[in-house]
């Protein structure tokens, strides 16, 4: 019996698939993940990417969302990471795609759609980027700046009003540092509209005094909590490390805000530290804890982007070529090594705990090593999502077509397979920002 499938076909959620499995006398630690047993590159060989069957994919994903997370407003809820603005993004990251030019006027009138939705449903949560209204701000004058609509610019006035909150030291008292609902955030934000745009949304002086905000508030904590290395951070009273929640984000916007680091010789001091400690606790198979609380277990078990290697390869990409240290690129090495072995999730396929969130590593070590073998690997990866074993045993995630745990996530990875060299993660871009 395919308990799997018969949930799937009842529509019952993903927790119920590990209870299942749990009383029926199933390791838990052996279903995490399936078994790789894909084949690896053979130097020297091609990587043949099909864009026909790649393009196939993709249509049949934004088909699924389109009829399963049409743009409502009883889908706005969970903003740019579970809400029907991840699904704008995704649209908006498609028009981008020159792979793809010949759907861009759709890709572009769909943005719009759920965009529109968006903007007349705001959220209670205002100032988070990942899951509130500043998110949607972002995404919206990226999109009518890219169709040349000059209300772009009400859009980035109505990101640049949270600046202020940002700067009180004490706004969220459950952490206001990190990616989600915290100043990292606000400042990947204010980093990728400028990108896309190529026009100043924070200037140098805000952006840098919203950095030392963070460092102030990371040597604080340290401080009080005895950390063992100058910066600290807590989420909920937890000491997360990786991207979602924890340090490496943080550490990687520090790095990322332009001048911030030259400007600031003690802060510099205190980032670089911080960042060979996080180097420091990379396991041997390559993986980091969730949290300092787990620092001395034997084996760190979550591989994600939210938690594990998949997303602190983020940060030690950015160290790498920042400080040119090969020490950092050595540490994405190992991470890609970890993603290969234990990276085909159960979890399904998003980006945030799913195969194409793993997927992603790939093409990041591609960029940064020209190495055919991770391009091999990232194809692979996508692949096996569209094999009879993950179709039929992976479980549902919680909102299966959003952008961070759902199918959105997916169409992005695949889209961004078709150009490798422009590759990126949503908001991560560690070369372009």
């Amino acid at each position: 019996m395919n308990i799997p499938n018969i949930l799937k076909r009842f529509n019952i959620k993903s927790h119920l698939v590990r209870f299942i499995k749990r009383t029926s006398g199933l390791d838990l630690a052996m279903v995490r993940y399936f078994p790789n047993t894909l084949k690896d590159f053979t130097e020297g060989a091609e990587v043949p990417i099909t864009q026909e069957k790649v393009r196939s994919q993709i249509d049949e994903h934004i088909g699924n969302i389109l009829k399963r997370l049409p743009p409502l407003p009883k889908h706005v809820d969970g903003g740019l990471y579970v809400g029907i603005a991840g699904v704008a993004y995704m649209f908006y990251h498609l028009s981008k795609n020159d792979q793809l030019a010949d759907n861009r006027a759709l890709y572009r009138e769909k943005a719009h759609a759920y965009l529109s939705v968006v903007l007349q449903n705001p959220t209670l949560d205002k100032t988070s980027f990942l899951l509130g209204d500043a998110g949607t701000y972002a995404l919206a004058s990226v999109i009518k700046h890219s169709v040349g609509d000059k209300t772009y610019k009400d859009m980035i006035s109505y990101y640049r009003q949270f600046y202020n909150t940002f700067l009180n030291p004490n706004f969220l008292k459950c952490g206001g540092d990190e990616f989600f609902v915290g100043r990292s955030g606000y400042l990947a934000g204010a980093l990728w509209m400028a990108s896309e745009m190529k026009t100043q949304v924070l200037s140098a002086e805000e952006m840098h005094n919203i950095c030392k905000v963070i460092v102030e508030s990371g040597r604080d904590y340290a401080k009080k909590h005895r950390s063992p290395c100058p910066l600290m951070y807590h989420y909920y009273s937890t000491e997360y490390l990786g991207a979602a929640h924890g340090i490496s984000f943080i550490l990687q916007m520090l790095l990322t805000v332009p001048g911030y680091l030259e400007s600031d010789e003690s802060s510099a001091k205190d980032v670089k530290c911080t960042i060979d400690f996080m180097a420091s606790i990379q396991s041997k198979d390559g993986n980091w804890p969730t949290c300092m609380e787990e620092l001395e277990q034997k084996e760190h078990k979550l591989v994600h982007w939210c938690h594990g290697a998949p997303g602190v390869v983020y940060l030690m990409a950015k160290a790498y070529l920042v400080f040119k240290n090969q020490e950092y690129l050595n540490a994405c090495i190992r991470a890609g090594e970890n993603v290969w072995n234990k990276g085909l999730l159960m979890k399904g396929p998003g980006i945030c705990h799913g195969v194409a969130g793993n997927g992603y590593v790939f093409l990041l070590l591609y960029r940064l090593t020209n190495d055919e073998k991770y391009l091999h690997r990232a194809k692979a990866f996508a692949d096996f999502m569209n094999s009879d074993q993950f179709l039929s045993d992976a479980r549902i995630p919680d909102n299966p077509e959003t952008l961070y745990e759902g199918t959105a996530g997916t169409v992005c990875f695949l889209a961004d397979l078709l150009v490798p060299e422009k590759a990126h993660f949503p908001f991560q871009d560690v070369f372009a920002m």
